[in-house]
């Protein structure tokens, strides 16, 4: 018996891949970071009081950050060399999308999950700070910390971070 964990799985599922995607920035990646976690939470279900979303997020930021501490980030090899970029404003969208991906996925894991839960999911500083299992005053300083270093990256410098959601 499930109670429950199949129905929250089929309504979350794309939610979940959506926020994992956001912290690793790769949906292979975010899948396999969302399989592990629903596993970890299988295995608590029966524990978990009320809404689940808090803990399943948790597990995901917890395990996202380890899986990054192991990683190697140097180069990777491509088989064929970029296209230059295009002039035309729709080509520097995704210039200016992509460097702040690239901007982002530079913080830390702690400052990149506050980032992601606050702009991109939408969750309160008082909901991040339950979902990170820390103090609203910790978050509140991830924040502080990893908007500080975006407006000083000179590659994202002009934009305006107020949009991080768009």
């Amino acid at each position: 018996m499930d109670d429950g964990f199949a129905e929250y799985v089929a309504h979350r599922h794309l939610r979940l891949c959506r926020m994992a995607y956001l912290l690793t920035r790769d949906w292979d990646a975010a899948e396999d970071l969302v399989q592990t976690a629903l596993a970890k939470a299988w295995v608590a279900w029966r524990r978990i009081e009320g809404n689940p979303d808090p803990y399943v997020y948790r597990i995901i930021v917890n395990t996202h950050a380890s899986w990054w501490r192991r990683l190697w980030r140097g180069e990777v090899p491509v088989e064929t060399m970029p296209d230059p970029a295009d002039p035309r404003d729709q080509a520097a969208a995704v210039d200016d999308r992509t460097a702040l991906w690239t901007a982002i996925g530079a913080l830390s894991p702690r400052q990149r999950a506050v980032i992601v839960l606050h702009y991109f999911e939408e969750r309160t500083l008082t909901q991040v700070a339950g979902i990170l299992g820390c103090s609203l005053g910790a978050v509140k300083s991830q924040l502080n910390r990893a908007l500080t270093r975006l407006r000083v990256d000179p590659d994202i410098r002009t934009m305006n971070l107020e949009e991080l959601q768009r």
